[in-house]
């Protein structure tokens, strides 16, 4: 495991170096270079002063220009490369995930850090900002519905005032009516202690009927009860 280790180690910093002494060489001597590393896992690492795919193509057409060669032959060439193009292009993309993912950070330089913090800053800032705006898009949308929940109401509200009256207006209209089962006379409304009810007066055959009046002493039940016995004995 510590052989592993040191290996990786020697590695990064041998890689670094290759790549430096690449770039130093482009750029002092003007000369074209490519520079293509495959580390122990697989992993793929180049750098290109223009373009490590025209680089390559370049290199193919120098080493394989020979009038010999078929034309299936330079197809297939040509598939290799562009095979090992998107092999390359696609193992970067791995790389850069892993980067966002805060995976595989070892090999990076203060540099290549920097700048992944910076991207990293950036999408949050974007996730953020999106956020807010669909927040913001769905109080939109619960406003316009709470308006439109407040309309119904308002027009329900006058709708059953609107029946409040035309039912009161209508019962007034029946109050002013006289009742087709009377005739025409006016009720008799009962009083409210029935005791208070005057008798009517009563037929008696065979004796004379006696009013009392108001003046009278002697109470209303005893002149009936005398009436009675003298109806009899007549």
């Amino acid at each position: 495991m510590e052989r592993k280790d040191e290996q990786q180690v020697t590695f990064s910093k041998r890689r670094n170096g290759l790549l430096k002494k690449a770039y130093e060489l482009s750029a002092l001597c003007d000369a074209e270079v490519a520079l293509i590393i495959f580390s122990s896992r697989g992993k793929l690492y180049e750098f290109g002063s223009t373009s490590t795919t025209q680089t390559l193509e370049r290199y193919q057409r120098c080493c394989f220009n020979n009038p010999l060669d078929s034309n299936a032959e330079r197809e297939t060439q040509s598939w290799c490369q562009e095979v090992s193009r998107l092999k390359a292009k696609y193992e970067s993309l791995q790389r850069t995930q892993r980067h966002l993912l805060g995976e595989d950070l070892g090999p990076l330089s203060l540099k290549e850090l920097q700048n992944l913090e910076k991207q990293l800053e950036g999408a949050l800032v974007q996730a953020r900002q999106r956020k807010t705006q669909i927040m913001m898009e769905q109080m939109e949308e619960l406003r316009r519905k709470e308006r439109q929940l407040g309309d119904m109401n308002k027009q329900l509200k006058i709708r059953v005032s609107l029946e409040m009256s035309t039912l009161e207006a209508e019962g007034q209209g029946l109050k002013g009516h006289p009742c087709p089962w009377n005739g025409g006379f006016p009720l008799q409304v009962p009083a409210s202690n029935p005791m208070e009810i005057e008798p009517e007066p009563v037929r008696q055959i065979g004796y004379q009927h006696y009013n009392f009046g108001e003046g009278s002493s002697a109470p209303r039940s005893m002149a009936v009860d005398s009436n009675f016995f003298q109806g009899w004995t007549l």
